[in-house]
């Protein structure tokens, strides 16, 4: 395990709390502590905030202004808390929207202390409003992000190759078992773990196992504004879909067991690395570039996301051969127990701080 020698203050729009057991952990690689200084989320975002227990949390002020495309956000306390705190490096959401961030960044300057940006890369860098973002993201020392596709797209406005770092997002350790799988199950097993919302496309994957000849068993995880919708749908297009509801941390532990494939029809999904860890493939729709460094030809397929013919014609050819699921599985759980977890994460943001 890497460290930082220093202190290391990190900011965040909200603090999630699938991120604590990560802030935590990267607590523990800096030597002087780290502070977290992240607001509550807007209650139409219903998102789950955390507290970490290692990482001491600072609580901002968010101030949400507008809505869609032009939502901004400040952050009152901004300043007041890096006076308090004193670190010797940040890292910062880096996202333009966040109104505070340059006082800040212009705060740890004039103390000749480096500053980090963190983000998904920029999926549009020609378009209008590429002039504005390479302003924005070439005022860091460094920037982190979550995947290849980030980096080049962060290269692509100009900013320095060789100051780019993929931490691949990850919400999960490495693995510490394996689960055993029969050869052949009877009827093969379909999971789906997340937030039943409609960019899910749950329905979508109601509709397709209704058309493969197996009739494969379909569990469905998670809870969420769609989920009286969805139960409607199932009971005209596959009856025998399971609602189980909302499930976490060991209680999943069972389902994932049983299952033979992990699909996330619709953008968006942390469990994909979970499922990966219990030796599951899995079929994901192409989104922000997170996915495409943990599922790939040797452990699963990416597919266009709204493109319904794809998902029914992936789920038939996956589960066509149940001897070359399992050998995908295999390379699942390898992926996520020697590439891609929290520690392999924290080593990377801890690299990026020592150089």
């Amino acid at each position: 395990m890497i460290k930082f020698s220093g202190k290391l203050g990190l900011q965040q729009r909200v603090l999630p709390s699938y991120r604590v057991p990560f802030f935590d952990l990267l607590a523990e690689q800096c030597e002087g502590g780290m502070s977290v200084f992240a607001g509550r989320p807007r209650p139409v975002e219903m998102i789950a905030s955390g507290q970490t227990h290692i990482a001491k949390y600072k609580e901002a002020k968010n101030i949400h202004l507008f809505s869609g495309a032009f939502y901004l956000c400040y952050q009152q306390g901004f300043i007041n808390w890096l006076e308090e705190t004193n670190p010797d490096a940040l890292i910062v959401e880096a996202n333009p929207r966040y109104l505070s961030t340059p006082s800040a960044v212009k705060w740890m300057r004039a103390r000749g202390r480096k500053v980090i940006g963190w983000g998904l890369g920029n999926p549009s860098p020609f378009r209008r409003g590429a002039g504005v973002r390479s302003r924005f993201i070439n005022q860091f020392d460094a920037m982190l992000t979550y995947s290849q596709r980030g980096a080049e797209q962060y290269a692509a406005l100009g900013f320095p190759r060789e100051k780019i770092f993929v931490a691949h997002n990850s919400v999960s350790p490495a693995p510490t078992f394996n689960v055993e799988r029969p050869t052949l199950n009877v009827k093969p097993t379909i999971l789906f773990v997340g937030r039943l919302q409609a960019r899910k496309r749950v329905d979508y994957l109601l509709r397709a196992c209704a058309e493969i000849e197996s009739r494969p068993r379909l569990i469905i995880i998670g809870d969420g504004p769609e989920r009286a919708a969805l139960e409607s749908l199932a009971k005209n297009v596959y009856p025998s879909a399971e609602f189980i509801g909302s499930k976490h941390g060991a209680e999943l532990n069972p389902y994932f067991e049983q299952a033979d494939l992990f699909v996330l029809p619709g953008t968006g999904g942390l469990a994909v690395q979970e499922a990966m860890s219990y030796g599951l493939p899995a079929i994901v729709a192409k989104g922000d570039g997170t996915q495409d460094d943990l599922v790939r030809e040797g452990n699963g397929w990416q597919i266009n996301p709204e493109d319904y013919g794809a998902l029914v014609s992936t789920m038939q050819n996956a589960l066509s051969d149940i001897a070359r699921l399992r050998k995908m599985g295999q390379e699942s759980f390898r992926i996520v127990s020697e590439e891609i977890n929290i520690q392999k994460m924290a080593d990377v943001f801890v690299q990026a701080l020592n150089t």
